[in-house]
């Protein structure tokens, strides 16, 4: 299956807040820990699933929230490859059933956001680079490790036979060609 045009996810309202939860589909937030342990606001946005990738538990639960824990570090040799389609089918059930997801990690920048961007390729049709962009549009901080971006980088190829991303070595290693510019605009010390 070749890689889809650019398609932009229809009647969402964006919301940049880096603190706390940012919508990316209808059906769909991501945010930090401490947005994800706030019940009030969790009721507020009729979240009915809770997604924490971390190793962290939450504080605060709610009985009518339903939590997934998938305990994985923020690190470039941990695997979320291997929850990406079930994950993605996951937060695709929820949506299908009427309710909302919320995927957290501590921050609300790597994790979540690898799993935030499995999901909007295998269910929105999105490139990786497409999935990417619209991501940062909603959650400006988003920045998944480099060992994160290589299983979506292999998860975008077994989608869809092609890539729009590629890691190239740099003098900070290994890292996804979209960050090229952001590398060369640094000044060294």
């Amino acid at each position: 299956m070749a890689i889809p045009k650019r398609r932009i996810v229809p009647a969402l309202s964006k919301n940049p807040t880096l603190s706390g939860l940012s919508q990316v589909t209808n059906g769909l937030y991501i945010s930090n820990g401490i947005a994800a342990n706030n019940t009030a606001l969790l009721s507020a946005k009729e979240i009915t699933c809770v997604i924490t990738v971390s190793k962290e538990k939450l504080n605060s639960t709610s009985p009518t929230v339903e939590y997934v824990q998938v305990p994985v570090s923020d690190s470039s040799d941990s695997c979320l490859s291997d929850c990406f389609d079930s994950l993605a089918d996951k937060i695709h059930s929820v949506k299908m059933q009427g309710g909302q997801t919320l995927l957290h990690c501590d921050a609300g920048i790597s994790r979540s956001a690898t799993l935030c961007l499995a999901y909007l390729m295998k269910y929105n049709s999105m490139s990786l680079l497409d999935a990417h962009a619209w991501l940062k549009s909603c959650r400006p901080i988003v920045r998944p490790n480099t060992g994160f971006w290589k299983q979506l980088i292999s998860y975008e190829l077994k989608l869809f036979g092609e890539n729009t991303i590629k890691m190239f070595s740099s003098s900070f290693g290994d890292i996804p060609d979209i960050y090229e510019k952001e590398t060369r605009g640094m000044i060294h010390v």
